[in-house]
């Protein structure tokens, strides 16, 4: 009888073993499962981590505007020769579908307009003519949080942010202005005059790839930067459609074509001044995926 009870109980011992150890092994099994979940592949329209530089080979359309110590100068809206613009990239994912996006351009030119105007000089209504020897720079960088939604072949982009934005137009004129009763007098600045400004401003961002295969992806994006208040005021708009092939595993090359509206005031308290740059053209970079 005694040694009944004992094969019971240490049956009973056995059981007890055999189900933690299955508990155990279940909730491995399931923490396995979700690590693995947490780490899993992201959509194949999606790298790790990117890296992209090239060039922006914009036609630019300009128009500035500058209170003067002659008046009000205005330069036509006009196109003037196409420009390459340096320009970087990069992309960060945090997880499977939240990420990082970097985008970085700089616009640093000479351009030579010809302006007219009304303006007052000496308490006296004028009517002038000058030229203008100028340069404008003009920097755009932008950083934003990056959701996207989508498992498959196709994703979609919001993205929120921040962009820095830096414009400086410098330049020395030569001209003549025309009082009503005939005279004229001479306008002559010999040493470069400039006026920068620069400020933060938020960002939104939205996009969308598409994967065909491993080694070709199409893409669409577009961004806006509303900057108020400050001596500084205005906003960019840009977007691109573009196409990515890998010839190799990490490495490719990615054409697009796209638009950037900038329009930006200055508020001063001792002259304001205002910009107008609209860039269209095609990009061309080197993508480094990992």
């Amino acid at each position: 009888m005694l040694q009944l009870k004992l094969q019971t109980m240490n049956k009973d011992r056995a059981h007890r073993a055999l189900t933690v150890a299955t508990a155990v092994k279940a909730a491995l099994l399931m923490t396995a499962t979700a690590a693995g979940a947490a780490y899993a592949d992201p959509s194949p329209a999606l790298d790790r981590m990117s890296i992209s530089a090239g060039a922006f080979y914009a036609e630019p359309k300009i128009h500035v505007g500058a209170d003067t110590r002659y008046g009000r100068v205005d330069t036509p809206d006009e196109k003037i020769d196409d420009e390459t613009l340096p320009r970087v990239k990069a992309e960060f994912l945090i997880g499977d579908s939240h990420g990082i996006s970097v985008d970085y351009f700089r616009y640093d030119k000479s351009y030579n307009p010809s302006i007219t105007g009304d303006t007052t000089y000496q308490g006296q209504p004028v009517t002038g003519t000058a030229a203008i020897d100028g340069k404008l720079q003009f920097d755009l960088a932008q950083v934003a949080y990056k959701w996207w939604l989508g498992k498959g072949a196709d994703v979609f982009g919001v993205g929120v942010g921040a962009a820095y934005l830096h414009a400086k137009v410098s330049g020395s004129a030569t001209g003549q202005l025309t009082g009503l009763a005939g005279g004229n007098i001479d306008v002559s600045s010999g040493a470069s005059q400039s006026a920068s400004e620069s400020g933060y401003a938020p960002l939104l961002e939205l996009g969308w790839k598409h994967s065909f295969n491993e080694n070709v992806r199409m893409f669409a994006d577009a961004s806006g930067v509303k900057k108020n208040g400050g001596n500084l005021e205005g906003h960019v708009y840009g977007g691109s459609v573009g196409v990515e092939w890998f010839p190799a595993k990490n490495v490719g090359v990615v054409l697009d074509y796209g638009i950037q509206k900038i329009k930006l005031e200055r508020n001063n308290a001792e002259r304001n001044a205002d910009l107008n740059l609209r860039l269209t053209g095609p990009s061309a970079f080197v993508k480094v995926r990992f």
